[in-house]
């Protein structure tokens, strides 16, 4: 009897499964497909971002083989077209070399490819914020205050650990216009501010010490 029993149950969960399949065949069918669709692209598109990163790296070095005064122009083609696409390895390295080189004298273009790394470019958080310090660093000598102060405020503003370069580089803007008592603020910064480079610190002291003690 019990024999007879499990065997019905056995007939009627079978032919529960078999009408799930049936009924749902469509679904089950959209869904596999989809999952293998997904899965192809997923491979794909880890596949294609491989291939952009050899052809990137390929490019740019290439490019710093080459270069000489012949290659000038094409350089500079080559190394901004490394900066749109936006890679977090050599979109750096490309602006970095076209700064090293002097290779453009407009400010206001290595201005807009800092902004390419710094708005739109995947970057580490503090990668970025040594993108920002380096900005600030490029436009010292030419900006005037507030240029300057927009462009490290997101530093000023952080607990980065560039938030001590960027403070002792405003110091030392407002040294260099004369504006002691802004610079010393900013100087004072650096003394309170708990994770400040000890280089930057020590070096801060100094200044303290030997340009504004009384």
């Amino acid at each position: 009897m019990d024999e007879d029993i499990n065997i019905i149950n056995t007939n009627t969960r079978n032919e529960k499964i078999k009408n799930f399949f049936l009924n749902n065949k469509k679904k089950l069918i959209i869904t596999s497909v989809l999952a293998i669709l997904l899965l192809i692209l997923f491979f794909g598109f880890g596949e294609y971002k491989k291939n952009q990163k050899i052809k990137i790296s390929n490019l740019y070095n290439s490019t710093i083989i080459e270069y000489n005064d012949g290659t000038k122009s094409k350089s500079i083609e080559n190394l901004t077209k490394i900066i749109d696409e936006k890679d977090p390895t050599y979109s750096l390295l490309a602006l970095y070399y076209l700064i090293d080189k002097n290779l453009i004298n407009d400010r206001n273009r290595i201005n807009d490819l800092f902004d390419v790394l710094i708005e739109k470019t995947p970057l580490d958080k503090e990668i970025k914020n040594l993108v920002i310090y380096k900005k600030g660093l490029f436009n010292a000598d030419e900006s005037g205050e507030s240029e300057l102060l927009n462009i490290l405020d997101p530093l000023i503003k952080s607990n980065s650990v560039w938030k001590s370069h960027a403070l002792y580089l405003m110091a030392e803007f407002f040294y260099s216009k004369n504006e002691k008592i802004k610079s010393e603020e900013f100087f004072n910064q650096i003394i309170n501010l708990e994770n400040s480079n000890p280089d930057i610190l020590q070096e801060t002291q100094k200044r303290l010490n030997r340009d504004f003690s009384d």
